[in-house]
């Protein structure tokens, strides 16, 4: 009995979970007002991201790894298209946690409810 009892859980990760380390870049004010991918209104002074993958409305906790400040963003688009970066923020979330001055910084990433 013990055996199947064990067999109902399972011990593998659980992947939507896990933190993600990346980087992450900001948008330019030429997307302010434009349509992102969800259909919502491009605001560049909200706290949101862009992600390939994560579903609309996610919130993720962002931190930056040089200086260990967080912010909560809400995926509302498709990004970036770029290989070695996973979100694009907006420039009020970037800023809240990062220097606009420099394009990226090295973050890590988890989904909060």
């Amino acid at each position: 009995m013990m055996i199947s009892t064990f067999g109902i859980f399972s011990f593998t990760s659980n992947t939507t979970d896990a933190k993600r380390t990346s980087y992450a870049s900001y948008y330019h004010d030429k997307f302010n007002g434009r349509k992102t991918a969800s259909g919502e209104v491009f605001d560049n002074s909200k706290f949101t991201a862009a992600n390939r993958t994560l579903p609309f409305g996610t919130n993720i906790k962002v931190t930056n790894l040089d200086n260990g400040k967080s912010v909560v963003v809400r995926v509302n688009d498709r990004g970036p298209y770029h290989s070695s970066r996973s979100l694009d923020m907006s420039k009020a979330a970037f800023d809240e946690i990062g220097n606009i001055n420099h394009g990226t910084i090295p973050v890590e990433y988890e989904i909060v409810d």
